[in-house]
């Protein structure tokens, strides 16, 4: 358990003295690249905003996490249980998930003028909800036929085939996505507080600083959304210990 914790900890101790050490190696002022020690006084500074917007960001990333978790979870259904819907729909997935997600920014922003939230919660979601769809339609296309056999001859139904057996044998892959669409939520959910500013969430006082040419701003907002980032995959790897903790192997 101590080792659990010291070493993240003592990783990025190491990250932060070696951004220190390239700044001071270079003698970049504050305006061109702001070191660790410059953002204790910007957190201190505007401690409120960073509260404030940054309990914004994090519920509108969790509720679009959240949506992205149930629909991919049933799209994923769909396209391991039917081939045809996995024929059918793994194009589309793709093609759309090739898309800049920067440029559907513009059109949600359009499509949906003035709902803030809505707009925020959209993009989470169409950014997240692809690694959950494609983690857990392999994981049911893959599932032996035989028990698929002997389940569906004592009357099973497809929902309790996925939920006795399917669910159980693509819980890892789905915690590994899982960890993978958590940045990706995050991501979608600055992608319109930046590009489509509206005055909340972290990527707004990001937006701030860069107007203001606040350099030690700026980067304490980087270092908050790693933070938030960093709690959020933690959770997942508890609730993964909790209802997959079976398939982890023993560390030597």
């Amino acid at each position: 358990m101590l080792r659990n914790i010291a070493v993240p900890l003592a990783a990025i101790l190491a990250f932060l003295l070696f951004w220190e050490g390239i700044v001071w190696v270079n003698s970049w002022p504050n305006y061109k690249m702001a070191s660790p020690s410059d953002l204790p006084p910007a957190f201190w500074k505007f401690r409120w905003l960073f509260l404030e917007m940054g309990w914004q960001t994090l519920w509108r990333t969790v509720v679009g996490l959240g949506l992205a978790v149930l629909f991919g979870t049933l799209l994923g259904m769909a396209m391991g249980f039917s081939r045809t819907a996995r024929d059918a729909l793994y194009p589309l997935l793709v093609g759309f998930n090739a898309i800049p997600k920067a440029t559907l920014v513009p059109v949600i922003a359009l499509l949906f003028i003035g709902q803030h939230d809505f707009n925020t919660v959209l993009m989470a979601f169409l950014i997240s909800f692809f690694p959950i769809a494609v983690s857990v339609g392999i994981g049911l296309s893959t599932l032996e036929p035989e028990y698929r056999d002997i389940l569906r001859a004592l009357g099973a139904s497809k929902i309790t085939i996925f939920r006795k057996i399917a669910l159980p044998k693509t819980l890892p892959e789905f915690f590994g996505a899982l960890k993978v669409s958590v940045t990706l939520a995050f991501i979608g959910t600055n992608l319109v507080e930046i590009v489509s500013p509206h005055g909340r969430g972290l990527g707004a006082l990001f937006k701030s600083g860069e107007t203001n040419g606040d350099y030690p701003l700026m980067f304490a907002v980087l270092i908050a959304l790693a933070f938030l980032g960093i709690v959020l995959y933690y959770a997942v790897v508890a609730l993964e210990r909790i209802f997959a903790g079976w398939a982890e192997r023993p560390q030597s």
